[in-house]
């Protein structure tokens, strides 16, 4: 019996319900961190920014970029809007020839992102209702496997 027809109507409904949770989740995550002038593009760079690894030295572009998987062209813009709005820094990288940049945190940003976090949290919970702390890590780990399938997939793209 060939599944192939089976096997790419399944992936065809999968795929789209991630577009479709996807879209869910810029629409509904914007909407949790309206109230501090953010989206969800911004909670993205913040959290990161604000995880301890990053949170003293900051990150690079770089390095933002390979960690949020996203472009050069659309972290610039959303680096733009949030060091405009003070929450964000790019200092000179130490013993760098003056081109390398770390962004961070600035305190603002971390008392922002401070206040953020109740929201966040609450986001999570809702979104989350229903699911077992069993389902959610099951769900974790699958979308970890498709994410690392597709970086596999994705061409580098130039710096």
């Amino acid at each position: 019996m060939d599944e192939a027809p089976a096997r790419f109507d399944t992936a065809n409904r999968l795929f789209l319900r991630l577009y479709q949770a996807s879209n869910l989740l810029h629409k509904t995550g914007t909407r949790a961190v309206s109230a501090y002038g953010a989206t969800t593009q911004q909670w993205a760079v913040l959290g990161a920014l604000a995880r301890p690894v990053a949170h003293d030295r900051g990150l690079t572009v770089k390095e933002l970029i390979a960690f949020l998987m996203v472009s050069r062209q659309n972290l610039t813009a959303v680096l733009d809007r949030l060091e405009t709005a003070g929450l964000v820094e790019r200092i000179r990288a130490p013993g760098a020839d003056g081109r390398l940049r770390h962004v961070r945190l600035t305190a603002e940003g971390t008392r922002v992102w401070g206040e953020m976090l109740g929201s966040i949290r609450r986001y999570y919970a809702s979104a989350l209702e229903g699911f077992s702390t069993e389902e959610c890590v099951q769900l974790f780990q699958l979308l970890d496997r498709l994410r690392g399938s597709l970086a596999r997939m994705a061409e580098p793209e130039g710096e």
